[in-house]
């Protein structure tokens, strides 16, 4: 079944076994008890004692530990013992047999009760404090209740709590309360007022009282558990409000759960907030198709309302199950432990609960590996019988054993962690099932690192049948993990059978890189045209390795390197990379023009070299090359133009030399350009160039269209149009007037606009500088005379003294001012005046 049970179970055996070689058990109760264990003055250890009375068909009773061990034997009846009855304390024990003897006795004591009746005695129910004086209390039954009490002098005092309704079939007392059941029903009682509290009528009275007898149980102190036939009843007791007691019981019972069950109950038991139910079976036999015994089950359900959800259900085999009837079975149950005790005749079975461990066990059973694994890690800390690596290693093989190879290798990450002999072992293992390649992606890197041996053989494995594989491998593991010289000449043997593999050339490169020999590491490189030769060049320095071969990396990645070279020219001079690319001027252009375009002047003594590179490879960029060098020689570009009919590097080296009306003539009669020739004669401002425009384009309808659409602001357009010949035809004419005339209004706009804003402006310095001559000047002790550089002051206060300060903040002594040889008398500061006309004006101003 897929369906993990509830329960385990496991027989009562050492004295349980003999005991029922020869006889058979009748009855058993369980009692625990928690005892303080004094282990010194403050140490306290507090543990549970539990222990077991069995009763016999010959009259005996044992007291038995839980491991079915006999501690004590007492000699009761020669008949069948029919119920054993324990106080909580566990000291005091109550016997009835089927001969009509009752006993109550003290196990540890010499207080005993004797009592025999005239008739079987069923029941006998010893009052849960019986160790207590005023609870010296018990009740047994044959055809009635009686409740026996000590009071005075010791004496025993019987008293009839009912009869009349058949022989008393079974008993429990929990508290203050009695349930017992005859053949009628199921009724119960409140010790201390002595009041019946409710009568529970059995459902199904075709069955045999004494066949099929009723099982009772006390969840706690108001819950009871009735099962009768194959009806469960779970009842509550309740205490009744006072308005609603009149001549009533102050407690009453509610029936709170009721359903049936398949098969005959034999025992029930509480289980947190379900139900043990012992049931009897009957079948009927394939072979004699006569009703037989079958199997005793032992069900979990879920109480409901009206029904109930079974949880488990298990069938036992117990010893002569096929002999036993309904009533030979009985359920006990330890409360503290959830330990169940299934008692029949010749057999005692103990089901508890399952724990982690056989939780654990039952998943390995059925092979679900990986939930056992992640239950043992959850309950680590309390699982006694398992261990998460056993388990671990078990769910490896497994996976290995169904095929499952990469997930077993996965497994061996988490599992194994970092016991190295582990990973050697598992390891070994994948070799001998040709998996390395499997597990090789899960092998440890980093703490722990396994024996080179080992990352040896799985890239020996890769290498054998997959390139790819290895190169990934080399690339992943860091070259400390295996012996680098090994590997190294492992692929240069396999190089020698296949020299242009790729895949092998670029893992020897990457594998000389580790081993630090990098100028084999370049080469390769540079063979394969790989993109990483420029990163390891940085990374490891090696340009002096790159002297001789700066041609193959500018056959793979001119752009890289050449922002390489101009990176490192403390590394590489400049000179050097032009001596090694002399014999590929293609590529000595590229790093010519991107070292121009960095530095104008770094590679100046090549510009005359560079005006051929560019007029042969790029010359789109020989005009801005022209334009931007200070140091190429204009003649030698001149020439090269010129027999190459660079027309427009023709006309602007022209213009530069000083030759504008040759580059203007050539503008005109090669380009036969207009507007190109105007804008030439605009940016050179000349104006005989603009009268040798305008004779050349005379007779040029269409180029004195251009003139008269562009001119206006240079040259007068009267000039222009007085020359035309009368009756010439020129195009858009009469657009290119009106173009005039409206360039001449927008001057004549712009110079009346320009002289609004020049007379306000005027006007608001004006202003500016008039309150500022108004405002005064500070003369004091600081100042000096800007001439004779002495106190503007006189020491002396009571003389007269002349002083002249000007706007601009500069003083002088009156007589210190040169004589002004006009005839006005304004007067203006010497050093101002100075700084206007030029240096030495001043000193000369000074000697006069």
């Amino acid at each position: 079944s897929e369906e993990e049970p509830k329960l385990k179970y496991e027989r009562l055996s050492n004295g349980v076994t003999e005991i029922l070689q020869k006889d058979a058990a009748s009855c058993m109760t369980v009692h625990e008890k928690f005892w303080l264990w004094c282990l010194c003055v403050y140490v306290i250890s507090l543990f549970l004692l539990q222990f077991l009375a069995l009763g016999t068909h010959y009259g005996k009773v044992y007291l038995l530990d839980v491991q079915g061990n006999i501690t004590q034997k007492f000699d009761v009846s020669p008949v069948k013992i029919n119920q054993i009855s324990l106080d909580e304390s566990g000291e005091h024990m109550g016997v009835c047999s089927e001969d009509g003897k009752v006993q109550v006795f003290g196990l540890y004591s010499a207080e005993e009760f004797h009592e025999t009746f005239d008739c079987p005695i069923k029941i006998v129910a010893v009052h849960p404090h019986f160790v207590r004086s005023h609870f010296k209390q018990f009740v047994t039954g044959g055809k009635k209740l009686l409740l026996y009490e000590r009071g005075w002098m010791n004496r025993w005092k019987p008293s009839v709590l009912h009869e009349g309704e058949g022989n008393i079939r079974n008993v429990k007392w929990r508290g203050h309360l009695i349930a017992w059941a005859n053949n009628m029903g199921v009724k119960i009682l409140d010790v201390i007022s002595k009041q019946r509290i409710t009568n529970v009528p059995r459902d199904d009275i075709s069955l045999r009282p004494d066949m099929y007898p009723c099982s009772l149980c006390w969840k706690d102190n108001l819950t009871l558990i009735i099962g009768w036939g194959n009806s469960v009843k779970i009842c509550s007791v309740k205490e009744r409000h006072a308005s609603e007691m009149r001549d009533l019981p102050n407690r009453y019972v509610e029936i709170v759960f009721q359903f049936d069950t398949e098969f005959y109950i034999s025992g029930l038991a509480p289980l947190c907030d379900q139900l043990v139910i012992l049931s009897y079976v009957k079948e009927i036999s394939e072979k004699t198709e006569v009703e037989c015994c079958a199997r005793p089950r032992l069900d979990i359900v879920q109480p409901l309302p009206e029904s109930c959800e079974e949880i488990s259900s298990d069938a036992l085999t117990v010893r002569g199950f096929q002999e036993n009837e309904c009533r030979d079975y009985h359920l006990e149950y330890s409360e503290g432990e959830s330990l169940f005790y299934i008692i029949s005749p010749r057999d005692v079975v103990v089901a508890k609960e399952r724990d982690q461990d056989d939780h654990i066990d039952w998943l390995l059973e059925k092979k679900k590996y990986e939930e056992a694994l992640m239950a043992a890690e959850i309950s680590q800390k309390t699982i006694k019988k398992h261990k998460i690596l056993d388990i671990g290693l078990a769910y490896i093989n497994h996976l290995v054993e169904k095929g499952e190879y990469d997930l077993a290798a996965r497994k061996c990450q988490k599992i194994l962690g970092k016991n190295t002999e582990l990973w050697e072992f598992e390891v070994y293992k994948f070799k001998e099932i040709g998996q390395l390649k499997a597990i090789s992606r899960y092998l440890p890197r980093r703490d722990p690192v396994l024996k080179p041996l080992i990352y040896e053989m799985v890239l020996h494995e890769f290498l054998e049948s997959d390139y790819e594989g290895f190169a990934t491998l080399i690339k992943e593991w860091p070259g400390d993990l295996y012996n680098n010289t090994i590997i190294v000449q492992a692929v240069v043997d396999h190089l020698k059978k296949d020299p242009q593999n790729r895949t092998l050339l670029q893992t020897l490169a990457e594998l000389y890189t580790y081993d630090q020999r990098y100028g084999r590491a370049l080469e390769i490189y540079l063979t394969l045209r790989h993109k990483d030769v420029f990163q390891l060049i940085h990374k490891h320095n090696l340009f002096s390795s790159i002297r001789d071969k700066i041609v193959l990396l500018m056959d793979f990645d001119s752009e890289k390197a050449v922002d390489m070279l101009l990176d490192n020219e403390d590394k590489i001079s400049i000179d050097r990379v032009v001596e090694e690319l002399e014999n590929r001027p293609e590529l000595q252009h590229v790093y010519l023009h991107k070292l121009f375009k960095r530095d104008h002047h770094k590679g100046q003594r090549y510009h005359e070299k560079q005006i051929s590179l560019y007029a042969e490879y790029d010359r789109p960029n020989l005009l801005p090359f022209l334009r931007d060098s200070t140091h190429c020689p204009l003649e030698k570009a001149l020439e090269i133009c010129q027999q190459r009919n660079f027309v427009e590097e023709t006309v602007y080296l022209l213009s530069r030399m000083g030759n504008s009306r040759s580059a203007l003539k050539m503008i005109m009669e090669e380009l036969q350009d207009v507007d190109k020739a105007i804008e030439f004669a605009k940016e050179q401002d000349d104006g005989e160039l603009w009268e040798d425009l305008i004779l050349y384009s005379i007779d040029k309808p269409p180029f004195i269209t251009g003139l008269l659409n562009n001119i206006g602001t240079h040259v007068d357009p009267i000039l222009l149009i007085h020359r035309i010949k009368e009756g010439m035809e020129i195009p858009n004419l009469r657009d290119s007037l009106v173009k005039i005339l409206q360039d001449y209004n927008l001057q004549i706009l712009l110079r009346e606009g320009c002289k609004k804003i020049l007379v306000a402006d005027s006007l608001s310095l004006l202003k500016k500088m008039h309150r500022t001559q108004m405002k005064g000047v500070l003369v004091d002790e600081e100042n000096i005379c800007e001439s004779c550089l002495s106190p503007i002051l006189p020491s002396d206060a009571s003389k007269s003294f002349n002083v002249v300060v000007f706007h601009c903040r500069h003083m002088f002594h009156k007589e210190c001012l040169p004589v002004s040889n006009t005839v006005s008398p304004v007067q203006f500061c010497n050093i101002c005046s100075a700084k206007h006309r030029g240096p030495g004006s001043a000193i000369l101003e000074m000697k006069k």
